[in-house]
C-alpha cells in the first residue's frame, strides 16, 4: 500500500465510456500505478471498471479522487464522497481532494474542510489534501485541520509556469506538490531548450519536462489516450537530468498560466 502519492499518475480527464475504461486499462497494463480522477470529470466510473478488470491488487494502485466545487456545502460534501466511493467501486479512496475552494459566499471555507478531515476519520479516504490552493488557503486549512494533515496541493506546474514560491511552501509543510498540465497542454515539445536537453539523451522534450519535475519532488498526472504517449510518459522516470539541465530548464519561467478559470482562486 502506498503511503505518499506516487511522483508519477495518469490523468483520466476526458477517458470516458468503453474507450476511457480501454485507456486507462492500458496505463495500468504499461505500469502506472496511480490514477486521478475527479468528481468534475465523469471518469470515477470508468477507474472503478478499468482497475477492476485489471486484476491488480488493490493495494498496488494509488487513486485520487477530487470534491466538486459545487459539493463543498454541508450536505453535499460526504454524500458526495460517498457517491465517489460506489462510483469507484472502492471502500476506501487513497487520496480525496477539494477540487477548487468556493467561491459561493454562503459556503463556509471552515466548513468544508472540517468536512475533509472528516472523511480521513471516517476511514473514507487514506489520505486527503486539495487542489488550487494558494498558499494563504493552505495556511488556513492547517489550521483548522493541523499539521501534517495535507497530503498534496495539486496545482498548475510546468516549465512556463513553475510556481516557485508555492513549492517552496508546500516542501516546508511536507505537503507534495502534484502537477497537472506539466507538459503546458502540449507546449513543452516546442520549446528549444527542452529539445536540445532531450536530444542529448535520446528521449522526447516532454519526458524532459516530466523528468524535471519529479526531479523537484513534484507529482505529475499526464494525461493521453494514446498508448505511445503514455508509454513515453511513463518512461520519463528513468531520465536523469544533470543540475546544469536542471538550472536551464528552471531559467524557462515566464508565469506562463494556462488553466485560469473565473471560479479560480487569487494566485500566488
Amino acid at each position: 500500500m502506498h503511503d505518499r502519492i506516487p511522483l508519477m499518475g495518469l490523468g483520466t480527464y476526458g477517458r470516458l465510456g468503453d474507450d476511457g475504461i480501454a485507456a486507462i486499462r492500458k496505463g495500468l497494463e504499461i505500469g502506472y500505478r496511480h490514477l486521478d480522477t475527479a468528481q468534475s470529470y465523469g471518469t470515477e466510473p470508468m477507474v472503478g471498471r478499468a482497475l477492476r478488470d485489471s486484476g491488480l491488487a488493490r493495494e498496488d494502485v494509488f487513486v485520487t479522487t477530487k470534491v466538486a466545487q459545487k459539493k463543498l456545502a454541508k450536505s453535499d460534501f460526504i454524500p458526495s464522497v460517498d457517491q465517489s466511493l460506489r462510483d469507484l467501486a472502492l471502500d476506501v479512496i487513497d487520496l480525496v481532494l477539494i477540487h477548487w475552494p468556493s467561491i459561493d459566499p454562503d459556503v463556509a471555507f471552515e466548513s468544508y474542510v472540517e468536512d475533509l478531515g472528516k472523511i480521513q476519520e471516517q476511514g473514507k479516504a487514506r489520505l486527503i489534501g486539495v487542489s488550487n490552493f494558494p498558499i494563504a488557503l493552505l495556511e488556513r486549512a492547517t489550521a483548522i485541520l493541523g499539521p501534517g494533515r495535507l497530503h498534496t496541493d495539486q496545482v498548475e506546474i510546468q516549465p512556463f509556469l513553475q510556481n516557485r514560491r508555492l513549492v517552496d511552501f508546500c516542501r516546508s509543510r511536507a505537503i507534495v506538490p502534484t502537477a497537472y498540465v506539466p507538459l503546458a497542454k502540449g507546449r513543452v515539445a516546442d520549446d528549444p531548450v527542452l529539445a536540445e536537453i532531450a536530444d542529448v539523451h535520446g528521449a522526447s522534450a516532454s519526458q524532459v519536462a516530466l523528468a524535471w519535475l519529479m526531479h523537484r519532488g513534484v507529482a505529475v498526472i499526464p494525461a493521453s489516450a494514446n498508448e505511445a504517449r503514455m508509454r513515453s510518459n511513463f518512461e520519463a522516470q528513468v531520465l536523469k537530468l544533470s543540475p546544469e539541465e536542471m538550472d536551464r530548464i528552471a531559467a524557462l519561467d515566464r508565469g506562463d498560466r494556462i488553466i485560469a478559470p473565473e471560479v479560480g482562486p487569487e494566485w500566488d
